[in-house]
């Protein structure tokens, strides 16, 4: 949701159900998978350098339409305001991708280790990686909205934060995956953030100066925009029913492994949101821009987080399903912290400063 877009617009349908939608594409999936497994060994034909084309296509439309949202000429506003910025920063790059190894290596590891075996463990903690490294970049337009977010503050935070997965992205993931002992293809790495970061991001810029500039501004994000505003929700539901196509048996055999997986992603979301909170509150940041900034941090990047499991690990592996548990409890998580901040509000200034 773009700026302008999120003064008029709350959640709309299918974001509010998604965790539905997700459950019934697990069930869809799963049964393809074992009534029909002729399907997924079809669709493992149309594979190059390790990435499924069909996955590519549909993550393409996932991610395309939300680059189109991000106004980088928003950053040239980066020196004023920067305490919100700072907060933002901080927590999704220095402290989120490192709070989730440690959670998911706690959990995988330690509590559940008379449960999970140790290779699919090692599969499970790479897909929590893969999230924590990649804070939200779109959802959080539509949270920040439900919040009475700054919205011009909001795409400030995000246009940065895109910029800084480029460059932040690869060296944090290949580090915590180092560490854990899990082989890291670096080639395959590298080139799923070309395609599922550098490409889209660059599509949606051009898209964006080029259209603007022959139609104007108001066509761009009036028209233009709205006409992918199901295209996203679609790509990822489809790829849903592949990935689990790939896995139905695996789910058949261990149902409580999605509920093993989703309880340290939960806890990983809640606290990331309460150190950004608590830490804006501290620093008497407004709410306006405390709450997206706590929003941004606790929701994930899920979109790329898949892409690059399925590309590094494959449809089948752990690792992917570690990433699409993240998109089935992220949106009721997201609701239930939205109602926190709301609850709190009296908590912060009411209006941001140039020192926010």
């Amino acid at each position: 949701m773009k700026k302008q877009e999120t003064n008029t617009m709350g959640i709309g349908f299918f974001e509010k159900y998604l965790s539905l939608w997700v459950l019934v594409c697990m069930a869809a999936g799963v049964s393809i998978g074992v009534f029909l497994p002729d399907i997924p060994h079809f669709l493992s034909k149309f594979e190059y350098a390790n990435v499924s084309i069909p996955v590519a296509i549909l993550i393409w439309l996932m991610i395309y339409p939300m680059m189109l949202k991000v106004d980088f000429n928003s950053i040239k506003q980066v020196g004023k305001n920067p305490k919100g910025l700072i907060v933002t920063w901080v927590t999704n790059w220095l402290i989120k991708p490192f709070t989730m190894y440690g959670l998911a290596y706690l959990f995988f590891f330690v509590i559940y280790k008379q449960m999970l075996p140790e290779a699919l463990a090692k599969e499970y903690l790479a897909g929590a990686v893969l999230l924590g490294a990649a804070p939200c970049t779109a959802m959080v337009f539509v949270w920040s909205h439900l919040t009475k977010g700054n919205p011009a503050y909001t795409v400030i935070q995000v246009a940065t934060n895109d910029l800084i997965i480029l460059i932040a992205f690869v060296p944090i993931v290949g580090l915590l995956l180092g560490i854990s002992g899990i082989a890291i293809p670096w080639g395959t790495l590298f080139l799923s953030v070309v395609l599922f970061v550098v490409i889209p991001l660059l599509s949606g810029w051009i898209s964006r100066v080029q259209i603007t500039k022959s139609k104007g501004l108001e066509y761009f994000e009036s028209q233009y925009i709205p006409k992918f505003s199901n295209v996203t929700i679609l790509g990822l539901l489809l790829t849903l029913i592949i990935i689990f196509s790939f896995q139905g048996q695996t789910i058949i055999d261990n149902p409580l492994n999605i509920i093993l997986i989703a309880i340290p992603l939960i806890l990983q979301t809640f606290l990331i949101f309460f150190i950004a909170y608590f830490w804006a509150k501290a620093w008497k940041i407004p709410h306006e821009v405390a709450a997206p900034a706590g929003m941004i941090g606790a929701s994930n990047f899920f979109e790329l987080a898949v892409a690059v499991a399925i590309s590094l690990f494959g449809l089948t592996s752990g690792a992917t399903v570690a990433t699409v548990v993240g998109v089935l409890v992220e949106v009721p998580v997201m609701l239930t912290l939205v109602k926190i901040a709301n609850k709190t509000k009296k908590w912060f200034p009411s209006q941001i400063s140039e020192k926010a």
